[in-house]
């Protein structure tokens, strides 16, 4: 099986009731089958196939057996020929189309099922006698060659809503309207100067030239040869374009170029047309044989040789060339039939007059004709490639210029279009029609039907093999794609062909040794491709390839073969409603494996998500674990106290100390941050260290040392902190662990920097940055950077600590370290006060505040909310300011020396600014003495020096004096106060 975009037409007879009451049965079947066999015949003629008759009613499909990129105006097309012809028989019909994805059993079938069948079928039923209704899809991707009504809404029975439906009018010749932006030329400079030299060259030597412009579908092949012909000055240009389907259709561009060239329109009567003709020509025999090839000589029909029609050709245009240059512009010809491409080849071999005979083509055409072009002196060919990526960018932005959206969608559009001019303008399209807000993750249907077209002109076994590959990915290898096809013959020649013929390209290195590696030339090709597999079958090549992967790897591409795996996994669960058990164990068990592997590269958000996927699949202590030690990772500490308590007691249960020590050690993390209970969090750590004796995991033991330091330090246990820290440091040395290393000199260095010990602390942190970057942990390096930028704030360096702390904003942001990006915002915030630059300084703190809220982090919150407070002191929101700083002094932490210190500095700064000197010096001194008592020396400083002010306001010089003494001795630098 086969999913499809196609078109599906439904046209019924009307009034078949009235046509048999009182007739004769014979007379009723003669005129019934006249009916079915004119419809038969009009979709016949337009490339379609009918797939059942149902009592009075015609199923017709386009693009079933073979897609093509028009299957939508085929089937208009077919319906206004059979609207005309089903007049003629004195009838009326009723036809609705729609397209979609349809299901069909294979490349022979024509048994179609998906929802477009269901809307066409349903159009047809409201459709008034000699009514067309077009749906969205169907609209969408034949608009531009259709004269169409608005039908508006329409309830259609069996669906959820008023369903958009259009009156199909008319069809209109030629490429038709553009529906979006028009694609400026970019990136075709040399092409068109090799053009415009090419003419010159003609119109100088007064011979003819034949000029092949080849490309894959929307490289730009007309844009460019538009942009030449709308350049040219005093020459004469004559159209054709070859048609890929109907009667009579052979000589169709050269009608087009000679009606163009002797002024007949469509609706000239053919006496009065053959006339003009006549006129045009110097030898009546020449507009005999060129009446006959263009139609207006029926009756002569098949009277004349194509070696004739080629003569009368060459003898017209010849004669037009001498009158003045003459550009033939035959569009399309890789569908041109053999008689029209010998037609060019002699007219180009024999015209003495200066002619361009400018072809557009794809690849195909050198299929069906590998000599095209070849041996003439006078011929040139040239490849359009797809747009650099400079080039693509300019395009899109011109394209934009007029479209409102977000500013990473350029970018985002150049990954997905890749050079390709149609690609692109027909993504914007797709987004300004549909208002889709900037997402360009789908497929335009008009894409996805020429992209389908390309893929069915390929060999059934060729297009199997791309399909396959597919499966595996933008990039995939010959064996794998061999182990999905051992039904193909011959993979290599079949791979070969896909490279000829510009699907696929050869990687010049490959991930996987002794394995030739290929990627799809575009990612739209391999979507579409994919796109066009029967889920079933994706889903058993996604397990094949998993399971070829795990073979020829083992465990080397493990993200890769647990990805496959879920794939399959989730393609099963939507046809079946579950997978099977032993699928989902295993790929479970494999989702497992990369998270502890994506764990241990810190990719948190990925080892996350593939722990919560394998915990849904299965759900198993390992599952269990390694999703929520992701979570610790990225600081979630909300999903830590959820999960931690489930994996502890899963752990105990099943004898595993470790996995139960450091879920406590977690636990405990999150009882100290969101729950504010340093008592409590040192009880449950104690608890881990007591497990873990004996135990010979050297993460484990960093780990739980590390929280307990934690702890200390938010008691202000100085000694506590520095012991535990030490003995950590010592394990992670023993263990040869650089991250950790690095975690713990960062550690110890706070604690110098909070003693304003900075000689000793610029040490740890020297050695902190130099292990930090030979680990090449980005989870050590955030932690020891953002303590650098505190280092440098207390010593007055502020250009090189607001450096810092952007680097840490952007990596936390990165990797979804919520603390860190708050910690760091929290100091830029700091950092744009002493700069006086207020409105930053109250937006970075706002930001703050917002995100810890939201992490329900409480235990910092009061910190932040006093930092704050006192910016809007600054400000002069007194008001709010004291609110924040009330309230910050009611939820801090009361074990937390630090913290109470800031948050009664903060509220002591509001009651200065409000004129309560009494109040603000007794908060202020409560506030120094904290520090004090608990070594916390970086903290006096703000105290100090509004204390300092509050006595220089009330006159008090000499105690005003004493502070500023004591500031001046602890100070490092002079905005060292304001940033502590």
């Amino acid at each position: 099986m086969e999913r499809k975009l196609a078109t599906v037409l439904f046209v019924d007879l009307v009034d078949s009731t009235g046509l048999v009451v009182g007739s004769d049965p014979e007379v009723v079947r003669r005129r019934v089958t006249e009916f079915f066999e004119t419809v038969s015949h009009c979709v016949a003629v337009h490339g379609g196939i009918v797939e059942k008759f149902a009592g009075d009613a015609v199923l017709a499909a386009f693009g079933v057996q073979r897609a093509h990129e028009d299957d939508a105006q085929r089937a208009a097309r077919a319906a206004l020929a059979m609207r005309l012809a089903v007049t003629d028989l004195g009838l009326q019909a009723r036809i609705g189309i729609e397209a979609g994805e349809l299901l069909v059993d294979d490349a022979e079938s024509t048994f179609v099922t998906g929802e477009a069948v269901n809307t066409a079928a349903r159009l047809q039923q409201v459709a008034a006698p000699g009514e067309i209704l077009l749906g969205p899809t169907a609209h969408r991707l034949a608009a531009a060659g259709l004269v169409v009504e608005d039908a508006g809404p329409l309830e259609l029975k069996g669906l959820d809503g008023p369903s958009r439906a259009w009156r199909l009018v008319d069809a209109v010749d030629g490429p038709g309207r553009p529906l979006g932006p028009r694609a400026a030329l970019v990136g075709r400079d040399a092409e068109l100067e090799l053009l415009e030299n090419t003419f010159s060259r003609v119109t100088r030597d007064g011979r003819a030239h034949l000029f092949t412009i080849y490309g894959e579908p929307g490289v730009g092949k007309s844009r460019l040869a538009r942009e030449f012909l709308d350049g040219l000055e005093r020459a004469s240009v004559l159209t054709g374009r070859c048609l890929p389907y109907g009667e009579g259709v052979t000589y169709w561009p050269l009608a087009e170029m000679i009606k163009a060239a002797a002024g007949i329109s469509d609706d000239d009567p053919l006496e009065e047309a053959f006339e003009k003709l006549r006129a045009c020509c110097e030898e009546e025999t020449v507009a005999d044989v060129l009446g006959l090839a263009s139609g207006m000589l029926e009756a002569l029909e098949g009277e004349r040789s194509p070696q004739e029609i080629a003569w009368a050709a060459r003898d017209i245009m010849e004669t037009l060339a001498d009158v003045q240059p003459l550009v033939l512009f035959f569009e399309d010809i890789h569908w041109a039939e053999e008689p029209l491409l010998d037609l060019i080849e002699h007219v180009a071999d024999w015209v003495r007059a200066p002619l361009l005979i400018l072809c557009l083509a794809r690849a195909e055409l050198l299929d069906a004709r590998p000599g095209w072009g070849g041996g003439r002196v006078r011929s040139t060919a040239i490849e359009l490639e797809a747009l650099s990526e400079d080039e693509s960018l300019l395009l899109v932005e011109k394209l934009l210029e007029q479209v409102p959206t977000p500013p990473a969608l350029p970018r985002e559009m150049l990954a997905r279009t890749e050079g390709n001019p149609l690609f692109v303008e027909e993504t914007i399209r797709m987004l300004v029609e549909s208002g889709d807000d900037g997402r360009a993750d789908r497929i335009p249907d008009t894409l996805q039907a020429l992209i389908a077209a390309r893929i069915d002109y390929l060999s059934t076994p060729a297009k199997t093999l791309l399909q396959r590959g597919a499966v595996i990915g933008r990039v995939f290898w010959q064996g794998a794609v061999a182990h999905l096809s051992p039904d193909l013959e011959d993979v290599d020649v079949l791979l070969d062909d896909l490279l000829m013929r510009e699907f696929l390209l050869r990687e010049p290195r490959s991930s996987i040794s002794g394995e030739t590696a290929y990627r799809f030339k575009h990612l739209l090709i391999r979507e579409v491709a994919y796109t066009g597999l029967a889920k079933l079958a994706r889903a058993q090549h996604h397990a094949r390839f998993a399971e070829w992967l795990g073979e020829r790897t083992g465990e080397e591409l493990l993200e890769i073969r647990a990805y496959h795996l879920d794939q399959a996994v989730d393609l099963m669960t939507e046809l079946d409603g579950a997978p099977p058990q032993e699928l989902a164990e295993t790929t479970a068990s494999a989702l497992v494996k990369a998270a502890k592997r994506a764990i241990a590269r810190e990719a948190y958000p990925t080892a996350r998500k593939l722990g919560t996927r394998a915990l849904e699949l299965r759900p198993t202590l390992g599952a269990r674990w390694v999703a929520a030690r992701a979570a610790w990772r990225m600081q979630d500490l909300a999903t830590v106290e959820v999960e931690m308590p489930k994996v502890r007691n899963e752990a105990r249960n099943q004898g595993e100390p470790v996995i139960e020590a450091l879920a406590l050690t977690a636990l405990s993390e999150a009882v100290l941050k969101r729950d504010g209970d340093p008592t409590r969090a040192e009880e449950i750590v104690d608890e881990a260290l007591e497990l873990l004796s004996g135990q010979d995991d050297p993460v484990a033991h960093f780990d739980t040392l590390s929280a307990a330091a934690t702890i200390d330090a938010w008691q202000g246990n100085m000694d506590g902190w520095i012991r535990h820290m030490e003995k950590a440091f010592e394990i992670a040395v023993d263990a040869d662990r650089k991250d950790l290393q690095t975690i713990a000199a960062t550690s110890l260095a706070r604690s110098h920097v909070i003693r304003l010990e900075l000689d000793e602390a610029e040490r740890l942190l020297t050695r902190a940055l130099e292990l930090s970057g030979e680990s090449g942990s980005v989870r050590a390096r955030v932690g020891t950077t953002l303590s650098y930028g505190g280092f440098l704030m207390v010593k007055g360096e502020l250009d090189a600590a607001e450096t810092v702390f952007e680097e840490v904003r952007t990596t936390a942001v990165e990797l979804g370290l919520g603390s860190s990006e708050a910690a760091a915002l929290h100091r830029l915030g700091k950092l744009a006060r002493v700069r006086d630059d207020h409105k930053r300084a109250e937006r970075l703190l706002r930001e703050t505040v917002s995100i810890t809220v939201a992490r329900g982090d409480r235990a910092i919150l009061p910190e932040y909310q006093a930092a704050l407070a006192q910016t809007l002191v600054d400000v002069g929101k007194l008001e709010e300011a004291e609110r924040l700083a009330l309230e910050a002094r009611a939820n801090v932490v009361r074990q937390d020396p630090q913290g109470v210190s800031v948050t009664t500095a903060a509220l002591g700064a509001v009651r200065a600014a409000q004129g309560r000197r009494d109040e603000a010096t007794e908060l202020l001194r409560t506030a120094l003495e904290l520090a004090q008592d608990a070594n916390l020396r970086v903290l006096e400083l703000a105290p100090l020096k509004l204390l300092a002010g509050v006595m220089h306001d009330q006159g008090l010089e000499e105690e005003a004096a004493e502070y500023e003494e004591r500031l001046a001795e602890l100070s490092p630098s002079e905005d060292a106060a304001r940033v502590a």
